[in-house]
């Protein structure tokens, strides 16, 4: 058996993942472990969990890749100071060090981590690199449906590039273009990002949710000033506006004089129906980007499959729109589709790629419903709750799945522990919290006593895949909660006159559909498709529910609160559980009530 251990780390969400004879074994990011939300440091928890489930130790894996390479990416910032010298020196001074003591041998940095797990490790000509967009690319291909595929990559940065075009074939896997930095769609967005008060690299869908409240006004200015986009979706960047290159902010002083306001200072200025016009302006800017480099890759008929990746694909409604306008046949996207997933990507890439192994194509993706983290027993979760003090009770399946129907019919917020944990930022049923989508009062109960976040943001609904035509404008499967489409005309609700005549905030409280509380502003919905084949119980509970109520759509969010990254373990479970309102949690087989445990 050949052992491949993909490894990100160093930037932003860190993660590691095993690859078994070109098989998908295990994957997770090493915030869950460390608790630090999008920890970017070695990721040696996320190492110890895929070892322990390969059975191995470190010296029998044969070969061990790093998502990019390290050289290319210290030539890119080498040159991109040279180019705007003298300007930035005091970033390139401030870089430069941690560069030419660590990250330009990263190899050796490697090399001494990887031995804290096994001493008698000690192969260093096991270690190999991967290029970032690469391990993107690869990502999204080798693990899709598709015997070949389009693929396009869109993040920020990598080494070079920040958007690719790429065709997969077989085994066989090759970049066919670039655009490269500073030129960057991750970029423009990240600094709308900024612009509006939320933080670059996370808070990117929070724009994306804020931007149906306003109205794309600024779309014009931005296609005017700072980018010049061409008919086949190519663009170049207006620099004097951005300052991510030679500074440490994203944007300048021209950059806010432009659209007439400062950056909003967090957790100090309010929001306004400004930042959701911008927010919709960017939005509709990067959906317009997508669409023409979709289009014009069509057109160069590589296939009529296109895979995604990179931190931009997780930008589910351009993702939609795509699909909607029928620019491909087929549309799948890597649910881990930022730097965490760059982990897999290399490791599949080296395996297929560079050790020239043919890929086994299926009808079904090899991502197992991106169920590939850490899952606990029964008799495991027992033991933690002792040791927690936790009042519980125990019921066989059958029962578990009839009572917490029943809660989520009665409108009980609900901590969902379930399974192996989800690779990737979705919750997808494993470690979710789950609620009744026929709510009206659910998405502001959960924002604001539960989440502990903005109130605006959406939820979204875990459907049954069979029922999914008959509730949303779409008969397609989304597993991994990366495409929007419509809620159903006919389960619509007419709003009044008065409320068309509403703005912003104001269009929150309005009951939309007979599924309120996954019915964003704008009537669409981030679905998320159940299937029994990749996660039986969650399935089973939503057959369970719709029994009841007739419904077959439940709310689905992440189970964790502001701040801080979804729960791995049963300890982090139960601590989001008594911090918060949630009612009930379920782990495993069995039933926690809020009332019935002890107040600390």
């Amino acid at each position: 058996m050949t052992y491949i251990l993909g490894i990100s780390a160093f930037y932003h969400d860190s993660a590691a993942a095993m690859v078994v004879d070109g098989k998908i074994l295990a994957a997770a990011q090493e915030e869950r472990f460390s608790r630090k939300k999008h920890d970017s440091s070695y990721p040696f928890h996320s190492v110890e969990f895929v070892l322990k489930e390969a059975n191995i130790k470190l010296d029998k894996v044969d070969y061990i890749v790093f998502y990019e390479k390290p050289f290319l990416k210290f030539e890119r910032l080498l040159e991109s100071y040279l180019a705007f010298a003298p300007r930035g020196f005091k970033s390139f001074s401030m870089s430069m060090p941690i560069w030419l003591r660590e990250k330009l041998f990263l190899k050796k940095v490697l090399f001494s981590e990887l031995k804290n797990h096994d001493e008698t490790f000690n192969d260093i000509t096991k270690i190999y690199f991967s290029e970032h967009h690469l391990s993107h690319a690869a990502s999204a291909f080798y693990p899709s449906p598709f015997k070949d595929s389009a693929i396009l990559t869109l993040d920020g940065v990598g080494e070079w590039a920040t958007t690719t075009v790429a065709k997969g074939s077989g085994r066989n896997l090759e970049i066919l273009k670039e655009i490269h930095f500073p030129h960057s769609i991750g970029l423009l967005y990240s600094a709308f990002t900024y612009y509006t008060g939320f933080k670059v690299n996370s808070g990117e869908y929070k724009v994306m949710g804020l931007a149906p409240y306003g109205e794309p006004k600024f779309k014009n200015i931005i296609l005017d000033k700072l980018i010049d986009l061409k008919e086949d979706g190519t663009f170049r960047l207006n620099m004097k506006y951005f300052d991510y290159v030679t500074g440490l902010k994203m944007i300048n002083e021209k950059f806010s004089k432009l659209f007439g306001q400062p950056v909003r200072i967090p957790d100090k200025d309010l929001l306004t129906q400004f930042h959701m016009d911008i927010a919709s302006s960017i939005q509709a800017v990067t959906e317009e980007i997508i669409l023409r480099l979709a289009t014009s890759i069509s057109k160069e008929n590589i296939s009529k499959n296109l895979c995604m990746a990179g931190g931009v694909a997780l930008n589910c409604v351009a993702n939609g729109k795509i699909l909607k306008e029928k620019i491909f046949e087929n549309i799948w996207i890597q649910p881990a589709a930022g730097d965490a997933g760059g982990a897999l990507g290399a490791a599949l890439a080296l395996w297929h790629k560079e050790l020239k192994n043919e890929r086994i194509s299926s009808e079904k993706d090899e991502m197992k419903g991106s169920y590939l983290g850490p899952n606990f027993s029964n008799d495991e979760i027992e033991k933690s709750l002792k040791n927690l003090g936790a009042t519980y009770q125990k019921f066989p399946d059958e029962d578990l799945l009839k009572i917490t129907a029943k809660k989520l019919s009665e409108e009980k917020t609900i901590g969902w522990f379930q399974g192996k944990m989800e690779f990737g930022p979705r919750a997808l049923g494993a470690r979710s919290i789950i609620a009744d989508s026929r709510s009206s009062k659910m998405q502001k109960i959960l924002n604001l006593k539960v989440k502990f976040r903005e109130s605006f943001r959406p939820f979204a609904p875990s459907v049954l895949r069979e029922d999914m035509s008959h509730w949303f404008e779409l008969d397609y499967d989304s597993p991994y909660m990366l495409l929007v489409a419509d809620v159903k005309k006919s389960i619509r609700k007419d709003m009044t006159d008065t409320e068309k005549k509403l703005f912003g905030i104001e269009k929150l409280n309005i009951k939309r559909s007979e599924i309120p509380a996954v019915t964003h502003v704008d009537y669409s919905s981030r679905i998320q498709t159940v299937h029994e084949e990749t996660n039986p119980k969650y399935y089973k509970l939503i057959q369970n529910f719709k029994k009841i109520t007739n419904c077959p759509v439940i709310v689905n969010t992440s189970f964790n609160v502001r701040g801080e990254p979804i729960v791995c373990t049963i300890e982090d479970a139960y601590r989001c559980f008594m911090k918060t309102d949630l009612e009930v949690l379920v782990c495993g087989n069995f039933i926690l009530y809020k009332e019935n445990q002890k107040k600390t």
